[in-house]
């Protein structure tokens, strides 16, 4: 599925992360790491957010030639998400929907399960960081991905809402939607069955064969 060749990012002249080849099965993996070791800059390298060099390819799409293709099927939602405080759920949903060509009212279904579609139309300004939080990562399963990428999707959100995306990503899962996920959190295996861990540590990330 996710094919990545001597990849490595820089920050300034500090090399953060070598990777110099892994391969990424399709499945439900789970990306554990120290704190600053690199979990975040992996996401959002293969999310097209930040550069690198080197190589990263999905199925027959590599990033760097076929950018527009890659990234609309790859959704990615931030552990600690910002948005201008002006814009409405609803601003979102659309640009989400239209940029990703996705179904408003499915979205609003999955606002609904997450208990923020009250706020549908109010100002992301009024809102808790919980309800960005989650109306983050109701964005993230608009479109047609073949991959989803959350970082932290657990944290700052209520219990019941933890329930929701956990079904909310079981679910895709089984329509053939991979997921990559980071959480320091521990996941009950009843919640999320992991296919497979990817460890990353030493500036560099591999399989855990643990």
């Amino acid at each position: 599925m996710l094919r990545l060749t001597n990849v490595q990012k820089y920050y300034g002249g500090f090399l953060a992360i070598d990777i110099p080849s892994l391969f990424i099965e399709e499945g439900l993996w789970w990306v554990q790491g120290e704190n600053g070791s690199g979990k975040t800059t992996f996401l959002k390298m293969i999310a097209g957010l930040h550069p690198f060099n080197g190589t990263i390819s999905l199925n027959n799409l590599t990033i760097t030639k076929q950018r527009q293709q890659f990234v609309k099927l790859v959704n990615y939602a931030e552990a600690e998400p910002l948005y201008p405080s002006f814009l409405t759920a609803r601003d979102l949903v659309e640009l989400y929907c239209q940029t990703k060509g996705g179904d408003i009212l499915f979205a609003q279904e999955l606002l609904k399960q997450l208990h923020v579609f009250d706020a549908y139309t109010q100002s992301i300004g009024t809102y808790s960081s919980g309800m960005i939080k989650k109306v983050s990562l109701a964005l993230a399963f608009i479109g047609q991905p073949k991959i989803i990428l959350l970082d932290e999707p657990l944290i700052t959100i209520d219990a019941s809402a933890v329930n929701a995306i956990c079904t909310m990503i079981n679910d895709s899962y089984k329509k053939g939607v991979s997921f990559i996920i980071t959480s320091h959190q521990a996941v009950r295996s009843e919640q999320l069955g992991f296919t497979g861990k990817l460890l990353v540590e030493n500036r560099t990330i591999h399989k855990n064969s643990e």
